[in-house]
């Protein structure tokens, strides 16, 4: 157990994950095999998780489901695939795109990225290698729960995450909503 602001849990490594990235779980309270977990399966966003960016809403996120964690218990998924799995350089660049006038797809597209990279394969093959094969998803994501579904996990509910809109991340959300079937309250 590690301890964390809010409280303690385990952290769980993986080997042999798609691309070799380090995917990692992290768990809140036990476990155990009659209850389907509460999940939340997260992409990195180091200027959101980290640095506390206000143009995303996964800092946001990661932060309300680890406090929901907290209080219920649950499994964090944290998948190394930043900025929708571009990488970071690249991310940043779809930033400046975005600043002249691009949306957040439209800018991935223009550096020949496609929309969303994110392959989620790899929290599947997490879930399973935990005997994990129903779920409660956290996510906005319809794609979250279409991937891990086609992976073999059953997916019992999807739980939204609050919408965490700022000044500067409002035509990001839009565009997630409008374009992607985002679940957001816009």
């Amino acid at each position: 157990m590690i301890p964390l602001r809010g409280g303690q849990a385990s952290f769980i490594t993986f080997d042999g994950l798609s691309r070799n990235e380090e995917h990692f779980a992290v768990q809140f309270g036990p476990m155990d095999a009659e209850t389907v977990p509460l999940v939340r399966m997260h992409s990195e966003c180091i200027t959101g998780d980290v640095f506390g960016s206000l143009r995303c809403d996964c800092g946001a996120q990661l932060s309300q489901a680890i406090d929901r964690f907290h209080t219920c218990n649950g499994l964090l998924l944290y998948l190394r695939q930043e900025g929708r799995g571009i990488g970071l350089v690249a991310k940043l660049d779809a930033y400046k795109l975005q600043d002249n006038g691009l949306d957040t797809y439209a800018a991935n597209r223009a550096l020949s990225w496609p929309d969303d990279a994110r392959d989620y394969s790899c929290g599947a093959a997490m879930l399973r290698a935990l005997g994990i094969e129903r779920i409660r998803l956290i996510t906005n994501n319809p794609d979250k729960a279409t991937q891990l579904s086609r992976n073999g996990i059953e997916i019992i509910e999807c739980i939204p995450t609050d919408t965490f809109s700022t000044d500067f991340n409002r035509d990001y959300l839009r565009a997630k909503a409008e374009l992607t079937g985002h679940q957001l309250k816009l």
